[in-house]
């Protein structure tokens, strides 16, 4: 009967937890809820308002962790929203996600369609990296485990920087320095432009055909996590994502690809809040590979330098 009862009042407190979730959405935006949510992600130190150009755009915060005896990795994320909506103060929550794994999070600012087009946010993607590439180390984080990360359009910026040195090359840096990057629900291969909204952002019928990210793929290209959702209507994970994904491993580049069962487009990113994380691991998926990823490039580094023979892949990993 006490397990019964037990049983009885986890149900009406989960019922009760959705209930008020769902009213809360309809008075609040996701992301600002999601973001109150993020109380619980205590163990940060947020430093705001820092410029890595001159324009108003050209901010990022950086989120560090609490307690750390070494200086961490490090995460350059870059937030979706179609090239033309987003702001750094609406995704604190994935910078504290990550910080509270360990792993310094740098959220920055982009300039957005229609003040600028292609190829503007990316030159800001990249003038974001290459700083954090140069100052990072005055906040604490390991300037030699840098990775860049994205969800949507913020996905495709970080494939862009990643992939394609033209862009690190204009602010003296080079993909090369990267440890890894991590794509989430991104576009890497979407000419023709179907999507009426984002055809003058890419000057499209003129878009050049360099523009896509896939186009960029090298055997020199830095390892890779692609984590899609296998019911996104909004970016086609199996062109994309699958497709990338296959081009990186016909070149044999290090890359792992999570699939997510019924998992749409937005909710990739919400995960990285505490209320979604327990049922949607993307938070664990990108703390592991960022982990790992720089585990075994510290293997390799001491393996150039003749203390042991190991050498460490990244295994593709599919659910």
């Amino acid at each position: 009967m006490v397990t019964e009862l037990t049983l009885l009042r986890f149900i009406i407190y989960a019922v009760s937890v959705v209930v008020l979730f769902l009213a809360a959405l309809a008075v609040f935006s996701p992301l600002t809820l999601l973001n109150a949510l993020a109380w619980s992600d205590t163990k940060s130190v947020v430093t705001k308002n820092l410029s890595y150009g001159n324009d108003v755009r050209q901010k990022l915060d950086i989120y560090s962790p609490a307690h750390t005896e070494v200086p961490p990795d490090v995460v350059v994320f870059f937030y979706g929203g179609n090239w033309d909506s987003g702001s750094r103060k609406q995704y604190g929550f994935v910078g504290k996600a990550l910080a509270s794994r360990g792993i310094m999070t740098v959220v920055a600012d982009y300039r957005l369609s229609p003040q600028v087009v292609y190829p503007a946010f990316v030159e800001d993607a990249a003038h974001a990296v290459a700083w954090t590439l140069k100052h990072i180390g005055e906040y604490g984080g390991n300037a030699s485990k840098v990775f860049v990360a994205g969800h949507s359009a913020g996905a495709y910026n970080a494939a862009m920087v990643a992939l394609d040195p033209r862009w690190l090359e204009e602010y003296g840096e080079s993909p090369a320095a990267l440890q890894g990057w991590v794509g989430i629900a991104g576009p890497y291969d979407f000419l023709p432009i179907d999507v009426e909204s984002i055809k003058p952002t890419f000057l499209y019928p003129n878009t050049p055909a360099d523009s896509q990210p896939i186009r960029h793929v090298t055997a020199a290209a830095p390892p890779s996590l692609l984590i899609t959702g296998s019911a996104d209507k909004v970016v086609n994970p199996v062109r994309n994502s699958a497709g990338l994904a296959a081009a990186l491993r016909a070149v044999q580049v290090p890359v792992q690809t999570v699939s997510l069962d019924g998992v749409g487009h937005g909710l990739l990113v919400g995960a990285f809040a505490p209320l979604l994380r327990s049922y949607l691991p993307v938070l664990d998926d990108v703390s592991a590979f960022v982990f790992r990823t720089s585990a075994a490039q510290r293997r390799e580094d001491e393996v150039g330098r003749g203390h042991y023979a190991v050498h460490t892949g990244v295994p593709p990993v599919s659910r």
